[in-house]
């Protein structure tokens, strides 16, 4: 039984494309996991807000479960993963309850072993005067969540028992500012939860993704990923 390894693409809830993590899939296949990178519904193609986006994430998880026997999976190893938006997706299967489809099978969990999120939007709601998102994210938010934006603030639903989670995130990211991650870490730690947060001097968002900077940030987050998930023991040293 292999670990399992989940990835929901960036686009601010509104587009993107699952294509976005084929490389980091097709690196962690050959370490020896099943690797998915999962389509979601998005406002430019679906219409629909990002309470969807959750819930089909929740979906995505669960389907891995429930079809961990056919796939050689160990249920109990099942990784989510996301950049930005789709990091907040794997942040919610991770540690927001409710927001499932109303057709699924209730007695298998949605919800993910370990997290790994690049520069994801964790923070939804304030928190003292903290910029939390970019200015014109911030407008419109409810009516892109379709919830009361705190509702779907992982930030906001930190508790002891969370799944152990790696974060990497751009120092220099405008869009979701490196002080939500922090703030996010921290109270991940003070609840008691294995969480880990990686800065990258400079850094503006996306500079993760397979095609940017000659790669040397893929690789370098790749590097960090292997690392948590071998301290883990979902893969061999």
């Amino acid at each position: 039984q292999n670990p399992a390894i989940v990835f929901f693409f960036g686009g601010g809830w509104r587009s993107g494309t699952p294509q976005q993590f084929y490389h980091h899939c097709q690196y962690f296949a050959s370490q020896g996991m099943v690797a998915a990178t999962a389509d979601y519904r998005v406002l430019s193609r679906h219409g629909t807000p990002a309470k969807e986006c959750v819930a089909d994430g929740k979906s995505a998880v669960r389907y891995l479960r429930e079809n961990a026997k056919q796939w050689g999976i160990d249920p109990e190893r099942i990784v989510a993963a996301g950049g930005s938006a789709g990091g907040h997706v794997a942040a919610c299967t991770g540690i927001i309850d409710g927001f499932e489809s109303d057709d699924e099978t209730e007695n298998i969990s949605s919800v993910p072993n370990a997290m790994i999120l690049f520069n994801p939007a964790l923070v939804l709601a304030p928190v003292g005067d903290l910029r939390f998102l970019r200015e014109e994210s911030i407008n419109g938010l409810r009516e892109r969540m379709g919830v009361e934006p705190r509702d779907l603030s992982p930030y906001h639903h930190v508790r002891k028992g969370l799944p152990p989670t790696l974060i990497v995130h751009g120092q220099a990211d405008t869009t979701v500012p490196f002080k939500t991650a922090e703030i996010f870490a921290d109270a991940m730690k003070q609840a008691g939860n294995d969480c880990t947060l990686v800065g990258y001097e400079d850094q503006p968002h996306g500079f993760f993704n397979y095609g940017r900077s000659g790669n040397r940030h893929y690789r370098a987050t790749l590097a960090e990923a292997e690392k948590f998930l071998q301290r883990l023991d979902y893969l061999s040293k």
